[in-house]
Protein backbone atom coordinates (compact mmCIF):
# COMPACT_ATOMS: atom_id res chain seq x y z
CA UNK A 1 0.00 0.00 0.00
CA UNK A 2 1.47 3.14 -1.26
CA UNK A 3 1.13 5.92 1.78
CA UNK A 4 3.31 8.79 0.07
CA UNK A 5 6.54 10.27 -1.65
CA UNK A 6 9.95 11.75 -1.31
CA UNK A 7 11.17 13.58 -3.90
CA UNK A 8 14.29 16.07 -4.41
CA UNK A 9 13.00 19.58 -3.56
CA UNK A 10 15.76 22.58 -3.55
CA UNK A 11 18.29 19.76 -3.37
CA UNK A 12 16.68 17.66 -0.29
CA UNK A 13 14.93 14.82 -0.06
CA UNK A 14 11.25 15.83 1.23
CA UNK A 15 7.94 14.22 1.10
CA UNK A 16 4.85 12.86 2.77
CA UNK A 17 3.50 10.10 4.79
CA UNK A 18 -0.32 9.72 5.38
CA UNK A 19 -2.02 6.74 6.76
CA UNK A 20 -5.88 6.98 8.56
CA UNK A 21 -4.65 7.80 11.51
CA UNK A 22 -1.15 9.12 10.81
CA UNK A 23 -1.00 12.46 9.09
CA UNK A 24 3.01 13.55 8.22
CA UNK A 25 2.63 16.47 5.76
CA UNK A 26 6.56 17.18 5.90
CA UNK A 27 8.92 14.88 6.18
CA UNK A 28 12.86 14.64 5.23
CA UNK A 29 15.85 12.25 4.49
CA UNK A 30 18.39 12.84 6.01
CA UNK A 31 22.22 11.34 4.94
CA UNK A 32 23.75 9.65 7.98
CA UNK A 33 27.74 9.96 7.44
CA UNK A 34 29.21 6.43 9.54
CA UNK A 35 31.86 3.83 8.53
CA UNK A 36 29.55 1.52 10.36
CA UNK A 37 28.38 -1.18 8.06
CA UNK A 38 25.63 -1.71 10.44
CA UNK A 39 24.85 2.45 10.85
CA UNK A 40 21.00 3.33 8.97
CA UNK A 41 21.51 5.05 5.03
CA UNK A 42 19.16 7.59 6.14
CA UNK A 43 17.54 9.32 9.31
CA UNK A 44 13.66 10.03 8.41
CA UNK A 45 12.77 13.91 10.12
CA UNK A 46 9.25 15.52 10.42
CA UNK A 47 8.50 18.74 10.91
CA UNK A 48 6.73 19.09 14.21
CA UNK A 49 4.02 21.81 16.00
CA UNK A 50 6.85 24.63 16.81
CA UNK A 51 8.36 23.92 12.72
CA UNK A 52 11.73 22.44 14.11
CA UNK A 53 12.96 18.77 12.04
CA UNK A 54 12.68 16.30 14.77
CA UNK A 55 13.99 12.54 13.88
CA UNK A 56 10.95 9.77 13.95
CA UNK A 57 12.96 7.37 12.31
CA UNK A 58 15.65 6.01 10.33
CA UNK A 59 16.22 3.30 7.14
CA UNK A 60 18.84 0.70 5.85
CA UNK A 61 19.46 -0.35 2.71
CA UNK A 62 17.46 -3.46 1.75
CA UNK A 63 17.47 -6.25 -1.23
CA UNK A 64 13.88 -8.13 -2.20
CA UNK A 65 14.97 -11.62 -2.06
CA UNK A 66 13.18 -12.44 -5.11
CA UNK A 67 13.77 -9.72 -7.10
CA UNK A 68 16.99 -8.39 -6.62
CA UNK A 69 15.77 -4.95 -6.15
CA UNK A 70 17.42 -2.71 -3.32
CA UNK A 71 15.22 -0.29 -1.48
CA UNK A 72 15.25 1.11 2.19
CA UNK A 73 13.67 -0.87 5.23
CA UNK A 74 12.75 0.93 8.45
CA UNK A 75 10.36 2.30 10.94
CA UNK A 76 8.63 5.41 11.21
CA UNK A 77 8.23 6.10 15.41
CA UNK A 78 7.28 8.56 17.63
CA UNK A 79 5.95 8.86 21.15
CA UNK A 80 2.46 10.36 19.93
CA UNK A 81 1.97 6.79 17.64
CA UNK A 82 0.44 4.06 19.28
CA UNK A 83 3.17 1.74 17.47
CA UNK A 84 6.06 2.41 14.81
CA UNK A 85 5.12 2.41 11.63
CA UNK A 86 7.07 0.10 9.13
CA UNK A 87 8.38 1.50 6.07
CA UNK A 88 9.41 0.64 3.02
CA UNK A 89 11.15 3.24 0.09
CA UNK A 90 11.35 2.08 -3.63
CA UNK A 91 13.34 4.49 -5.92
CA UNK A 92 11.77 6.30 -8.52
CA UNK A 93 12.84 7.75 -11.75
CA UNK A 94 12.90 10.90 -10.49
CA UNK A 95 15.15 10.42 -7.88
CA UNK A 96 13.00 9.70 -4.92
CA UNK A 97 11.20 7.19 -3.18
CA UNK A 98 7.20 5.94 -3.23
CA UNK A 99 6.59 5.05 0.44
CA UNK A 100 5.20 1.80 1.00
CA UNK A 101 3.88 0.60 4.47
CA UNK A 102 5.17 -2.99 4.94
CA UNK A 103 4.11 -5.96 7.27
CA UNK A 104 7.09 -7.02 9.34
CA UNK A 105 5.71 -10.86 9.18
CA UNK A 106 3.92 -12.54 6.65
CA UNK A 107 0.06 -13.11 6.95
CA UNK A 108 -0.41 -16.59 5.99
CA UNK A 109 -4.33 -16.00 6.14
CA UNK A 110 -3.96 -13.61 3.14
CA UNK A 111 -1.01 -15.51 1.19
CA UNK A 112 1.80 -14.07 2.40
CA UNK A 113 3.31 -12.39 -0.38
CA UNK A 114 4.03 -8.78 0.91
CA UNK A 115 7.49 -7.07 2.38
CA UNK A 116 7.65 -9.82 5.42
CA UNK A 117 11.04 -10.55 7.06
CA UNK A 118 11.33 -13.68 4.53
CA UNK A 119 11.29 -11.81 1.34
CA UNK A 120 14.09 -9.53 1.94
CA UNK A 121 17.57 -9.14 3.41
CA UNK A 122 19.45 -6.37 4.74
CA UNK A 123 22.41 -5.14 2.36
CA UNK A 124 25.55 -7.58 2.78
CA UNK A 125 23.45 -9.76 5.44
CA UNK A 126 23.76 -12.90 3.25
CA UNK A 127 20.80 -15.81 4.35
CA UNK A 128 20.28 -14.20 7.63
CA UNK A 129 17.63 -12.32 6.35
CA UNK A 130 16.05 -8.88 8.12
CA UNK A 131 16.33 -8.59 12.01
CA UNK A 132 14.88 -5.33 13.36
CA UNK A 133 17.16 -6.26 16.51
CA UNK A 134 20.12 -6.29 14.66
CA UNK A 135 19.22 -2.83 13.14
CA UNK A 136 18.04 -1.21 15.44
CA UNK A 137 21.21 -0.61 17.19
CA UNK A 138 19.54 -0.95 20.49
CA UNK A 139 19.51 -4.87 21.23
CA UNK A 140 16.14 -7.17 21.23
CA UNK A 141 13.28 -6.00 22.67
CA UNK A 142 12.30 -6.35 26.31
CA UNK A 143 8.87 -6.81 25.50
CA UNK A 144 7.05 -9.96 25.79
CA UNK A 145 4.96 -11.67 23.10
CA UNK A 146 2.04 -10.73 25.37
CA UNK A 147 3.00 -7.01 25.71
CA UNK A 148 4.44 -8.04 29.31
CA UNK A 149 7.63 -6.79 30.49
CA UNK A 150 10.21 -9.73 29.50
CA UNK A 151 11.66 -11.20 33.02
CA UNK A 152 9.65 -8.82 34.84
CA UNK A 153 8.73 -11.96 37.03
CA UNK A 154 12.19 -12.59 37.54
CA UNK A 155 13.50 -11.34 41.51
CA UNK A 156 16.43 -9.07 40.46
CA UNK A 157 17.42 -9.06 44.13
CA UNK A 158 19.53 -12.55 43.56
CA UNK A 159 22.19 -12.84 41.08
CA UNK A 160 21.86 -15.81 39.44
CA UNK A 161 17.95 -14.28 38.44
CA UNK A 162 20.00 -11.63 36.97
CA UNK A 163 22.39 -13.45 35.29
CA UNK A 164 19.60 -15.90 33.98
CA UNK A 165 17.86 -12.93 32.56
CA UNK A 166 20.84 -11.07 30.85
CA UNK A 167 23.07 -14.06 29.68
Amino acid sequence: MNIGEVRIVNGRLEGRVATRTIDLPRIGLRKVDSQNPRAPVYEILALNVARRWVQVGALWEAVAKKSGEIFLAGNIDDPSLPEPLPVAFFPTDNGGYSIAWRRDTLRSDFGGTGFGAANYDRMGGGDAGYDRAEDSGFGASTAGMDGSLAGADAGFDRQADFERLNG
